[in-house]
């Protein structure tokens, strides 16, 4: 029965707006105040903050990236050495990404043959039948040939067929544009957040400094920094206004103990032949700072289209004002009952109520036969 009072009410019945004018101080305040509120929302928020009358697009953008300045290293390995860009920037071209690298460790003269692999765990041993010929492990730098040969005067370890010597990488060595902008200034500016915001030339330090990381620890292990160009321009003032603003952060994890391999590197090999023929290459492990160049932003412009949405949704935002009020008088008043009364009319339907006074009146009337006596 209730659902059928219920449907018999959706089908049936109609609701139409009904104005009531209610004298209270308090619930004015609330009502004024509510609107104040929307009000403040879509001038200050909408219109002011978000540029709700702008049209607005997201930015498209290709990003060049050039590294300058030579290095000086002096190592008991190689002695003294100029690295230049063509040594520590790899590849020499990339895009919206650069790496330089910023530690190395350095095979010499490698070329295959027999040697002793590097000692840990599975490669010490003392006799030949220590060593499984053929054995390769995930982190085996050949295969095994079964022999167990000296590795140095303490100790010995299997010998794998590899490019010979191995690389011993278990001890990482440790070392210390805008229209208004001219030449003249690019060749000598460095970006400073503070006197130089809007220069594009970036010291390495000052970028992993400013991403609160330290340069000579990362230096060592790596790692992946982002330079974030921001372009937020409102293409309704000048150009000249239109300008980047530059951030910086890391994005690769460095915690070591949640991270399989912390920092970042890789190996690449510079291969030549000997006067016999042979094949000979130096391994590199380059450890260094990948910086990846992240542009983002948006710009707009003054539309009539969303500029009259905007003013249409925030009218429309009004009636919430209206909603509060009404649930604010009909619940949570002393006199909700005396307010819900003066509110709510309830109205029969007027055909009904006709045919059924005319069947009233038609009952009350004597029967014709009576009337003539």
């Amino acid at each position: 029965m209730a659902l059928c009072g219920a449907l018999h009410s959706f089908l049936f019945e109609y609701d139409t707006p009904r104005i009531v004018l209610i004298r209270s101080r308090k619930v004015g305040l609330i009502n004024r105040a509510v609107q104040l509120g929307i009000l403040a929302y879509v001038i200050g928020w909408v219109f002011v903050w978000e540029k709700g009358y702008q049209e607005t697009d997201a930015v498209v953008s290709s990003v060049t990236t050039k590294v300058k300045g030579v290095a000086l290293t002096n190592t008991s390995l190689l002695g003294a050495r100029i690295w230049d860009v063509a040594d520590y920037v790899i590849p020499p071209q990339g895009e919206n990404t650069v790496f330089v690298m910023t530690n190395a460790i350095l095979t010499l003269n490698q070329s295959q043959g027999r040697c002793p692999e590097l000692p840990d765990d599975q490669t010490k041993c003392e006799v030949n039948n220590n060593c499984v010929p053929g054995y390769v492990s995930t982190h085996s730098s050949g295969i095994q040939t079964g022999e167990c040969v000296q590795y140095n005067s303490s100790f010995k370890t299997c010998e794998v067929f590899a490019w010979c010597p191995v690389e011993d990488d278990y001890h990482i060595p440790r070392r210390n544009i805008l229209p208004t902008i001219n030449s003249t200034y690019l060749k000598n500016c460095i970006y400073d957040a503070q006197t130089d915001p809007f220069c594009p030339i970036f010291r390495l330090g000052k970028i992993v400094e400013a991403a609160g990381q330290d340069f000579q620890e990362m230096a060592v292990e790596g790692g992946v920094m982002a330079v974030q160009i921001n372009w937020d321009c409102n293409l309704d003032r000048a150009a000249s206004h239109c300008v980047p603003k530059y951030s910086f952060r890391r994005l690769d994890n460095k915690d070591s103990a949640h991270t399989v391999s912390p920092g970042y590197n890789f190996r690449f090999a510079k291969y030549y032949k000997n006067s016999d023929g042979t094949d000979s290459r130096t391994l590199v492990k380059a450890y260094g700072i990948r910086f990846d160049i992240i542009v983002f932003g948006k710009a707009g412009k003054f539309d009539v289209i969303p500029t009259m949405i905007n003013i249409g949704s925030g009218l429309a935002l009004f009636g919430v004002a209206t909603v509060l009020c009404d649930v604010f008088v009909l619940y949570c008043m002393k006199k909700r009952y005396y307010y819900r009364e003066k509110k709510y009319k309830y109205v029969e339907d007027y055909e009904l109520v006709s045919i059924n006074k005319g069947r009233v009146k038609a009952n009350l009337l004597p029967p014709l036969s009576l009337q003539r006596f």
